[in-house]
């Protein structure tokens, strides 16, 4: 089963209509929640459902220690650079950054979150080059098309069992 969460980038303390919905539906009739009510309904769903992977995509909020050391290594997040070039920007700040430092080869990088923004040990990377005329947007499409690539590529090997975490290290099990 997918959950799917988001939370607006306006107000880190609150969680967006979507979310307030799916709250909602579960017993919590708060039209908006605060950003620490929000992580503990989510825990109470995950271990309801006994979910092994939370997937982020465009989710754009630092999660709490609370929730991290909740689940070591068992939250994923996907970033458009090759980390740790390129932390902490978001979307287009990335590719933009990329085109004017002058990089000639970039890409994505699927992790797992730790409490440090973009510091996670990294699962997979896929590289592309900075082709001569590229702009953020060209490259952004680029990178996407690898992003959908690398990510299940992630959730795959996670799920056959086939990572093994040390330190900031992750090994792919043969």
């Amino acid at each position: 089963m997918a959950l799917h969460v988001g939370l607006t980038a306006g107000d880190p303390d609150i969680a967006d209509e979507h979310i307030a919905a799916v709250i909602a539906d579960e017993g919590y009739p708060q039209p908006t929640v605060t950003r620490a009510e929000f992580e503990q309904a989510l825990a109470k769903e995950l271990a309801a459902r006994d979910i092994g992977l939370v997937c982020l995509a465009g989710f754009n909020r630092i999660l709490s220690p609370f929730f991290i050391q909740r689940y070591p290594h068992k939250v994923i997040n996907i970033h458009p650079s090759l980390l740790p070039a390129f932390a902490g920007l978001q979307g287009m700040q990335v590719h933009e950054a990329v085109i004017a430092a002058g990089v000639k080869i970039t890409g994505c990088t699927v992790h797992f979150v730790t409490e440090d923004v973009d510091a996670g040990p990294i699962i997979v990377q896929r590289a592309i080059p900075v082709r001569e005329g590229d702009t953020a947007e060209s490259l952004a499409i680029r990178v996407l098309v690898e992003e959908h690539q690398a990510y299940p590529e992630a959730v795959r090997l996670f799920c056959a069992g086939k990572l093994e975490v040390r330190g900031r290290t992750v090994r792919v099990i043969s």
